[in-house]
C-alpha cells in the first residue's frame, strides 16, 4: 500500500492499528529486524522524562551542530506540522523524504503481517532515515515511559531522565517510585546515565546500581550556578564559566551539558557557547508580541510542567491573563493547583480532539478554586481572540495546557 501525500500517510498510520497506544516492544522489533534497524551506526543518546525532554533535546542537538556533528533528532509530539518530530542537523525532514521512509516501513510491516501504532510505525521511518543519513550522532526523545517505549529497541550510549513527575498513570503507574522503574528503563549496562533533578526515587537509583549504570545526578555529580548575566557548569574538574542565558529551561540545558560529557564526542567549549546561544523550541516558553501584549506559549500539561512553568515567569505589576485548555485524561485539578495566585483571568475553552475537555466541564474546577473566569469557548481560538481583547498593553497573555493548546493558538496567531 502507498500514498502520494504525507497527509493521506498519516491518516492511513492513524487507523492502521486498533488501539491509539499499545506498549510493548516486540512489535517494533519484529519490523526493525526486517530492516536492520536495531542499530544507527553511531552514538545515540535517549532522552525521557516527565517534563523537560524537548528543551533537553533542543540543546543537545543545537550544541552538536554547532560543533559540527552531522545529528538527527527524533520528537513528539509536533505541534504545527509532523516533519517537526523527524530533523537532519537541525531541519526538519521534507514530505518526499517521509513518503519514502514509510513506504520502506510499510513493506516490512507487511512481510511480517502486523500492524503498528501510529508512533511505532512514525519511530522506524526515523530509524530508516537516519541510517540513510550516515550520522555522527543521533538524539532519541521518549514518547512515553521509557521501558516498552520504540525508541527503547535503540540501545542508548547516554540514557537521560530530565524529570520524574506523575502523568500517565494509566499507562506508568500512580507514583513516582512506579514511574521511575518505566523512565529508568532506557539505562543500559555499564553505560552513563544522567538524572536532572536532586533526589531521584531509590528505584531508579538502584535499577542503575543493578545495571553498573554510572549514574550522574544534579547537584551530586554534576551542578551548576546562575550568576546573573551568565551562569556555570561543573562536573569534577570539568567547568565552564561565563556561559551565555539559554533561552530554554536552566536546569535542562545543565542536565545536556551534562549528557555531552558523557557522551563519546568531543565537544568544545566554543561550540557549547555557540550552541546554547542557538538553542530554541517551539511552545516552551514561546514569546509572541500583539498590541503591546505579551502572549506566552508552553505546552505545560501536567502539574509538574505547570508549576516549573510558572516558576519561569517574572513576577510584575502588571495583569496576568490565561488562556486555557487541557485534554481530559491529564490531572487538570492539579494543574490548576500549581497556579494558585499566579493568574488574574481566565479564558477557558474546549479543545476539538478525541480526548479533549469542553470549556462548560472545566469551569467548575476553576471556580472551586476562586479562579476569575474571563469567558468559556468553544475553541482556543475565539478564546485568544476574546484574551487580546480584554488585555491591556503591558499585559500578558499565557497560553497553556496541552500541545494542542499551543497548536492552536500559535495558527490563530499567524492569521490574525
Amino acid at each position: 500500500m502507498t500514498f502520494s501525500t504525507l497527509a493521506e500517510w498519516l491518516s492511513h498510520l492513524e487507523h492502521q492499528h486498533a488501539k491509539a497506544i499499545d506498549m510493548g516492544l516486540e512489535r517494533v522489533r519484529q519490523v526493525a529486524q526486517v530492516l536492520n534497524l536495531q542499530q544507527l551506526g553511531c552514538p545515540v543518546i535517549t532522552v525521557g522524562g516527565t517534563n523537560g525532554k524537548g528543551s533537553t533535546v533542543a540543546t543537545l542537538t543545537a550544541i552538536y551542530c554547532a560543533a559540527a556533528y552531522r545529528v538527527g533528532t527524533y520528537t513528539s509530539p509536533h505541534i504545527t506540522h509532523f516533519n517537526e518530530r523527524i530533523a537532519l542537523d537541525g531541519i526538519a525532514v521534507a514530505d518526499a523524504s517521509l513518503i519514502n521512509a514509510f513506504e520502506q516501513i510499510e513493506l516490512a510491516r507487511a512481510q511480517v503481517g502486523i500492524s503498528l501504532t501510529y508512533f511505532e510505525f512514525t519511530t522506524l521511518a526515523a530509524f530508516w532515515l537516519f541510517q540513510q543519513a550516515h550520522l555522527d550522532i543521533v538524539i532519541l526523545e521518549v514518547g512515553l515511559g521509557g521501558r516498552l517505549d520504540a525508541v527503547n529497541i535503540i540501545d542508548a550510549d547516554v540514557a537521560v531522565v530530565t524529570s520524574i513527575g506523575i502523568d500517565h498513570v494509566d499507562w506508568l503507574g500512580d507514583t513516582r517510585e512506579k514511574i521511575s522503574v518505566e523512565k529508568a528503563g532506557i539505562f543500559r549496562p555499564a553505560k552513563p546515565a544522567i538524572y536532572g533533578e536532586v533526589n531521584p526515587p531509590q528505584p531508579l537509583v538502584d535499577y542503575a546500581v543493578q545495571l553498573k549504570t554510572p549514574l550522574f545526578i544534579k547537584h551530586q555529580q554534576f551542578s551548576y550556578q546562575d550568576n546573573g548575566e551568565t551562569w556555570s557548569w561543573w562536573q569534577g574538574e570539568q567547568r565552564f564559566d561565563r556561559l551565555p542565558k539559554p533561552r530554554l529551561a536552566l536546569d535542562n540545558v545543565a542536565t545536556a551539558l551534562a549528557a555531552i560529557m558523557a557522551a563519546p564526542l568531543i565537544v568544545t567549549e566554543v561550540a557549547i557557547i555557540h550552541g546554547i546561544k542557538l538553542a530554541q523550541l517551539a511552545g516552551r516558553a514561546e514569546r509572541f508580541y500583539r498590541q503591546g501584549v505579551e502572549i506566552v506559549m508552553d505546552v505545560a500539561h501536567n502539574p509538574h510542567g505547570a508549576a516549573f512553568f510558572m516558576q519561569q515567569l517574572p513576577i510584575g505589576d502588571s495583569k496576568t491573563l490565561a488562556v486555557f485548555a487541557m485534554l481530559a485524561d491529564k490531572d487538570i485539578a492539579g494543574t490548576l493547583d500549581a497556579c494558585l495566585g499566579r493568574i488574574d483571568q481566565w479564558f477557558i475553552a474546549g479543545l476539538d480532539v478525541p480526548r479533549g475537555i469542553s470549556a462548560d466541564k472545566l469551569a467548575p474546577l476553576l471556580l472551586a478554586r476562586g479562579m476569575y473566569i474571563g469567558g468559556t469557548h468553544h475553541t482556543v481560538g475565539v478564546a485568544m481572540r476574546s484574551a487580546l481583547q480584554q488585555a491591556r498593553t503591558g499585559d500578558r497573555i499565557l497560553v497553556f495546557g496541552s500541545f494542542y493548546t499551543v497548536a492552536v493558538a500559535k495558527q490563530w496567531l499567524e492569521i490574525h
